[in-house]
């Protein structure tokens, strides 16, 4: 029988692999970003978002940007198609989170 805390240790390996794909991804659309629209990533700070000092409303603003899916608008192909890639890497690491976190409290629960 599979051992419930390997399944576990499992799914948050899967998790942060979905992780670094997102932020992989990310970081390859702010790339994009630069070059095809420079005030947008000026307004979401494209320099300082992975950075330490990087503010922290305005990586909201670009979350928000792609969330209500404002980038259907834009002109550049790519960075349409980048923000879709971004979108669904976003919902599917929140998903799989949100399962982490539920199947941790049924085992502090369970156990």
């Amino acid at each position: 029988m599979i051992s419930t805390i390997a399944l576990f240790w499992a799914l948050c390996v899967v998790c942060l692999v979905n992780m670094a794909r997102y932020f992989s991804s990310l970081r390859s659309l702010l790339a994009v970003l630069r070059g095809c629209d420079p005030l947008l990533y000026q307004y979401v700070d494209g320099a300082g978002f992975f950075t330490s000092h990087g503010q922290p409303s305005k990586q909201v603003r670009l979350v928000r940007y792609i969330w209500e899916r404002r980038y259907h608008d834009h002109h550049d192909d790519e960075f349409i198609r980048r923000c879709e890639r971004v979108r669904g890497q976003f919902v599917l690491t929140s998903g799989l989170c949100f399962l982490v976190v539920v199947s941790l409290i049924a085992m502090a629960i369970w156990q």
